[in-house]
């Protein structure tokens, strides 16, 4: 058997040198006469690996990392030994991956993104077999009966939303998968991408067939080029193999899917901005109702849901609803992919279910803060969540415990700040980045930002304190209740919760004037 080697094709990886690396032990494999296979896998999502090179002479795959071009000749020198200084075990039994509930993300670092062989190998399209024998009445009820959620951030049950287009009348019907992954510290939806494509296009296939959709688009953010070029060598490969067409699998029943790619604009991750950009026009948002469900894309009904939920559609079909449901915690079932950044030691990506505690996330697996200092505030669902203070750790990963403290879980982003950060500071940029990126459509998002922003400056500066601070709290209020859409409506959340639990920050010396 020849030494199988496995180097990161990812974003994250690539950065860090995967492409170098793969380029040496190439090299070094030639110049010592040795038979390799060099496999460009995906990425196991353990970022601060990265590159991590993984070996199979035989034994199973172990790793070693990260891997540095210098690196390269000693670890063909000791034989990919244990004893390397890089050397970390077998993969699977990493601590940090081996504590992990991986539903969703079983594939990925472990497969060729785009070898449709790899994916078949591991259970791939065995969901879209069951799910050409099933009628779309059926396949809608299995996904009410997992419990899947939107994993985009509303958290909206997923059945019912397929549920409702599905009863819609429409000439055409589609499906729209928003992929245009813009929150601050995300990137789990870049890794379906990268490292297990095919999962997307089967969940996205498996929709089409459950409302009676027969063309899809995936709305890919701009900047991951990487996930272009996969997404679209993917498509063209599960076309050519009956997975897409008129024909799937020999049903009688057709689905094409396409990619575009987004506007640059973060206010096109909301879903009718989405489809405003996808019609070719600004990214605006649109008054609801009606619901996209009913007249979304084009006019037609339309299922819009995130890269996850439609990643967590073939397991569903393949395993059965109730193995999804039976992991996490009431009304929040399945899994979780969430994503570590900040100043954190172990950045990455971990899947659990629903209902474990957030200090988990932070202390067991992020190894607590990069600096060594104590963490003082963690932001969990991207630029528009609350800012949460080290007593609110315990909370529950879960819709319900986190809305119930004024924050959301969201894409499941959590970025970690240590005792340094300047809360007053972190306030003023989320008025700030509404100023930026709002659509300009509704006056309170529009206007009341920019009004945001001074008003803060004034409270800092100590210039009518305790006015500025009621006028804030009505602007929060007003902006809450009347924006049209979350941009607007949520970017309340981190100022409020900086305000409550870091008003220190708030002061200046000086008094008032």
């Amino acid at each position: 058997m020849s030494l199988r080697i496995f180097v990161p094709y990812e974003t994250t990886a690539l950065s860090l040198g995967a492409e170098e690396v793969a380029t040496l032990v190439r090299r070094e494999a030639a110049a010592r006469g040795l038979d390799i296979e060099l496999v460009r896998n995906g990425s196991r999502g353990l970022c601060w690996l990265e590159p991590l090179v993984e070996v199979d002479d035989g034994r199973g795959r172990r790793a070693f990392g990260p891997v540095a071009l210098e690196e390269v000749a000693s670890l063909f020198e000791s034989g990919f030994g244990d004893d390397h200084p890089l050397a970390l075990g077998p993969t699977e039994e990493i601590p940090y991956l081996k504590r992990q509930q991986r539903v969703t993300f079983a594939r990925i670092g472990v497969t060729d993104p785009v070898s449709l062989a790899d994916y078949r190998e591991l259970g791939g399209f065995d969901g879209l077999a069951k799910a050409v024998t099933c009628t779309p009445q059926q396949l809608v009820d299995m996904v009410k009966a997992s419990g899947l959620r939107g994993r985009g951030g509303a958290a909206f049950p997923t059945g019912i939303k397929w549920q409702t287009v599905l009863d819609a009348k429409g000439a055409q019907k589609y499906i729209v998968c928003n992929a245009d992954e813009g929150d601050s510290g995300t990137f789990a939806d870049r890794l379906v991408m990268e490292s297990d494509p095919y999962m997307l296009i089967e969940g996205m296939i498996i929709a089409g067939l459950a409302v009676g959709a027969t063309q899809g688009y995936i709305y890919l953010r701009e900047e991951y080029p990487l996930a272009h070029e996969l997404l679209n060598t993917a498509i063209e490969r599960a076309r050519a193999a009956g997975y897409l067409g008129e024909d799937i699998l020999g049903s009688g029943r057709a689905f094409e899917l396409e990619v575009r790619l987004g506007a640059g604009a973060y206010i096109c991750g909301e879903e009718t901005s989405l489809l405003e950009s996808l019609e070719g026009k600004r990214g605006m948002v649109r008054a609801k109702p009606p619901l996209p469900a009913i007249v979304g894309l084009f006019g037609q009904p339309t299922v819009v849901n995130n890269v996850l939920s439609f990643a967590a559609v073939p397991s569903i079909l393949s395993e059965g609803p109730e193995h999804y449901a039976s992991f996490g915690y009431e009304r929040s079932k399945g899994t979780l992919p969430f994503q570590l950044a900040g100043n954190l030691k172990h950045g990455g990506l971990v899947e659990l279910a629903f209902g474990h505690r957030l200090r988990e996330l932070i202390e067991d697996f992020g190894g607590g803060t990069e600096s060594g200092r104590p963490v003082r505030a963690v932001q969990v669902g991207g630029p528009l969540g609350a800012y949460l203070a080290p007593e609110q750790f315990d909370t529950l990963l879960d819709y319900e415990a986190f809305a119930a403290i004024g924050a959301v879980l969201g894409h499941g982003g959590v970025v970690v700040f240590d005792e340094s950060v300047n809360m007053a500071e972190q306030a003023r940029f989320s008025m700030e980045f509404c100023v930026e990126e709002s659509c300009g459509k509704c006056t309170p998002c529009r206007i009341g930002a920019v009004r945001g922003v001074e008003v803060i400056d004034r409270i800092v500066a100590n210039d009518r304190r305790e006015a500025n601070l009621a006028l804030l709290e009505d602007l929060c209020d007003t902006m809450m209740q009347g924006s049209l859409c979350a941009m607007g409506g949520m970017t309340p959340f981190p100022v409020k919760s900086a305000l409550q639990y870091f008003p220190e920050d708030f002061h200046r010396q000086g008094g008032e004037s």
